[in-house]
C-alpha cells in the first residue's frame, strides 16, 4: 500500500498572525512555509519566542555614553551625534579613540 500524505494548507488566521509576527520582529515569511499549515505552525512557535526588534536595543547604553563623553574629554574633541543613535558607531568610535 502506499501511502500519501497531503499537506492541509494554513488557515487564513495562521497566515495574518504569521504576518504580524514577520513584521514585529523584521523578518520574512517564507513563501513556502505559508503553505504547509504544520510548516506554518512551526514557523509560529519559533517567532513567538523570539525577542522582538526595538529600536531602543540600537541606541548606546548609559556606559558606552559616559565612557566616550570622558574620553572626548580628555582628548579635546566632541562625540559625532550619530553616535548617539547607533550602538555599534558609539562603539566603533570609542575603539578608535582610545
Amino acid at each position: 500500500m502506499e501511502e500519501t500524505t497531503c499537506a492541509l494548507p494554513a488557515t487564513p488566521k495562521q497566515i495574518a498572525y504569521a504576518r504580524s509576527l514577520a513584521l514585529r520582529n523584521q523578518t520574512l515569511l517564507p513563501w513556502d512555509v505559508q503553505q504547509d499549515r504544520r510548516a506554518l505552525s512551526a514557523w509560529i512557535d519559533a517567532q513567538a519566542k523570539m525577542k522582538p526588534a526595538s529600536d531602543v536595543d540600537q541606541l548606546p547604553t548609559s556606559r558606552q555614553v559616559a565612557f566616550a563623553e570622558k574620553l572626548a574629554r580628555i582628548k579635546r574633541r566632541a562625540v559625532p551625534d550619530e553616535c548617539f543613535r547607533d550602538k555599534g558607531l558609539m562603539s566603533k568610535w570609542i575603539d578608535g579613540n582610545r
